[in-house]
């Protein structure tokens, strides 16, 4: 019995998933990091990122084979040139975000553990600023005392 719990124990502790993901808004144009919680990627990590509920991958890092690589050409090139990799956390940056960008991105982070977090962006449309203009020179305000 003690070997047993002691057991899942420990695979708890190798696996760790968030299932409630992170909720993260931006306005569109704006650049967004979304954190692995990493420090320091270790030498024997192997770090990925997806979109979507089809999980397609969009960038990773494998520190054993010297791979840092963003995908931005699927999806259509949804996010061609906009992504970007801190190659110290493994975070993954938006830049000039996009209503289109809305949805799940899920990180993999496998090495000594692996962990899993979920991010739910959404992207705001920028609002345009009201004109008020005058239409006739009879339009006037008064107050009076």
């Amino acid at each position: 019995m003690f070997c047993l719990s002691a057991f899942c124990c420990l695979c708890f502790w190798h696996q760790v998933v968030f299932a409630d993901p992170e909720s993260v808004s931006v306005t569109e144009g704006e650049s967004v990091t979304l954190q692995t919680r990493v420090t320091e990627i270790q030498t024997d990590d192997l770090i990925t990122w997806t979109f979507g509920h089809s999980t397609t991958l969009i960038a990773q890092i494998n520190k054993v084979e010297g791979i840092v690589s963003t995908y931005d050409d699927v999806l259509d090139g949804r996010f061609r040139n906009r992504l970007k990799l801190d190659d110290q956390t493994g975070s993954l940056i938006i830049t000039n975000t996009r209503t289109t960008d809305s949805g799940n991105y899920t990180v993999n982070i496998k090495g000594t553990n692996k962990t899993t977090y979920r991010f739910n962006l959404t992207v705001y449309a920028r609002l345009s600023v009201p004109v008020i203009s005058r239409n006739s020179p009879q339009c006037s305000s008064s107050s009076s005392s």
